[in-house]
């Protein structure tokens, strides 16, 4: 069971709620903790929540950050849009965000058409992606852009893996949670409660071997700018940004190192 708790702060939506606990494996509470991190399930949303250290983590894909990158964050000319191959008069790709945290890049990538699905292995996060996509789902300007979006609770190797052949997505996107190094000052701080929360990705490599073994034309890791690459295989090409680095493994240079022709 999942030690963080699940309180319903509104009466209305109880059933929402133990539909939420009995998918994601949440245990219920019946009032809002003193101490520690739980999920609130609110008359709009559901969110993670604390005592008194910093405000409310979401998952968001109709307004804020998320409306402003739909509306004006520079289409497929975006770093996130270059990197997994997207071009003008080109099929878009079928993505699987393999690390999806809270949705914000397979957002992004499916408002730009890619059929995008979400594995996050997370009970926290997935329960937070869930609402973000029902709330979504049913808001006129992004109910399109979440009909691209599938979210999947599970350990990304192992769903890797045991895909079919038919299933198996055009680009595998990796964006791994890594130790604090104590350089994230300026990280903010709802979003260091989001990480103590869902803990670090210690099986990177690990997932970039699934990740490869899985994508038919590329997998695309984000890192810090100055990050090191993933340990296993060296990247093909970089996409350097501002404070991110996009690493792409081209899958027809790869494959043959992985033992399938």
């Amino acid at each position: 069971m999942n030690s963080t708790p699940l309180f319903c702060a509104e009466p209305a939506r109880k059933d929402t709620a133990l539909r939420l606990a009995e998918r994601f494996g949440l245990a219920r509470v019946k009032q809002r903790p003193e101490t520690g991190y739980w999920l609130e399930l609110g008359d709009t949303r559901l969110s993670l929540e604390t005592v008194g250290r910093h405000g409310s983590v979401y998952a968001e894909f109709v307004e804020g950050a998320a409306r402003h990158r739909r509306e004006q964050g520079g289409g497929r000319g975006q770093p996130v849009a270059r990197a997994i191959g997207l071009k003008g008069g080109v099929a878009a790709p079928f993505v699987v965000d393999a690390t999806a945290g809270l949705g914000r890049d397979g957002f992004v990538l499916a408002s730009l058409g890619c059929r995008v699905t979400l594995v996050e292995r997370s009970p926290v996060a997935a329960a937070l992606l869930h609402d973000a996509l029902e709330r979504a789902s049913v808001h006129p300007d992004t109910m399109d852009i979440a009909a691209r979006m599938r979210l999947v609770h599970a350990n990304s190797i192992d769903w890797l893996a045991a895909l079919d052949e038919k299933e198996r997505p055009d680009v595998v996107f990796v964006d791994p949670m890594f130790p604090d190094t104590g350089k994230s000052a300026a990280a903010k701080k709802d979003m260091q409660a989001f990480q103590h929360v869902i803990g670090d990705d210690l099986d990177t490599a690990a997932l970039l071997e699934a990740a490869i073994a899985a994508a038919r034309t590329r997998v695309v890791v984000k890192r810090p700018r100055l990050g090191p690459p993933i340990e296993g295989y060296p990247p093909s090409a970089n996409l350097d940004g501002k404070s991110t680095r996009f690493d792409l493994y081209s899958i027809k240079a790869l494959r043959p190192a992985c033992g399938q022709g």
